[in-house]
């Protein structure tokens, strides 16, 4: 009998996080919201940190919709003692973190490196590295030294394909995956830290380029799966990850992009 196979999941991975607690970074849009509800229908409750804390509060309600808990925490994760305040606040509020998810982010669009001002580099590097390495520094160290953990960074596939109009972000994302290894060293055995690299996905936040008819003729034209990505499509790795599934997963990169690393054709 032929078998069917489906490119996008049709229901929630088959994890139990009964009583977990999972804090994740740029939790109330795109790639984050999405892994925060898959984690919720497996049973977790969820920290939810943005900038804005409607958006966060928002997103703690779907979370409560499905029958778990969440938080609510307005941080910006480029600041130092954001960081430091999240990291008291959800140990206040719940205790424990068994999960952080590093997934905050920011892309700015520039002119030209020429024109690429001093500060528009510095927030750059701030928000996608300078962060993570902070709150993995602060929630990994209180892992090891309690029941142990999993970090899961969100890298880009632009940290290994850089571009002249991604420079600053796809250094920081390749900082990112380098701290990801070190981290792993640092509070292993107990702590596994890993990186999520991700390709194109169609979220809130990318649908001025991911739906417009250039990147989808590039995409049906040179990516193996012939599109972007839908948010859901990264949960199942992110919950894997964080699972005793992945054990003896620690210091991995994860490649997540429908093969869009390897077109079909050279350019």
């Amino acid at each position: 009998m032929e078998r069917a196979f489906h490119s996008k999941p049709s229901k929630p991975m088959s994890y139990d996080y009964g009583g977990k607690i999972v804090a994740i970074t740029g939790g109330s849009r795109g790639l984050g919201h999405a892994m925060a509800l898959g984690f919720a229908r497996c049973g977790a409750n969820c920290a939810i940190a943005s900038r804005r804390m409607e958006s966060c509060e928002a997103a703690v309600e779907e979370i409560r919709a499905l029958g778990c808990d969440g938080s609510a925490h307005s941080i910006h994760v480029g600041k130092w003692q954001d960081c430091d305040r999240l990291y008291e606040e959800v140990y206040a509020r719940w205790g424990r973190c068994d999960v952080l998810i590093n997934n905050a982010g920011l892309s700015p669009l520039y002119s030209s490196l020429r024109e690429h001002g001093e500060d528009l580099f510095d927030k750059v590097v701030a928000v996608n590295l300078r962060g993570p390495f902070r709150l993995s520094a602060l929630f990994g160290a209180r892992m090891a030294q309690e029941d142990g953990g999993a970090i899961i960074n969100i890298s880009s596939t632009l940290s290994v394909r850089p571009s002249a109009t991604t420079a600053s972000y796809s250094a920081a994302k390749a900082g990112l995956n380098a701290i990801t290894v070190a981290f792993a060293h640092e509070y292993g055995p107990k702590v596994r830290v890993n990186c999520i690299m991700a390709g194109a996905f169609h979220t809130d936040i990318s649908k001025g380029w991911s739906r417009s008819e250039p990147f989808m003729t590039l995409a049906q034209t040179m990516h193996a799966m012939g599109r972007a990505g839908e948010p859901e499509e990264i949960v199942g790795a992110a919950l894997y990850l964080a699972s005793p599934a992945a054990s003896f997963t620690t210091g991995s990169i994860l490649t997540v992009d429908g093969a869009a690393s390897f077109p079909k054709k050279m350019y």
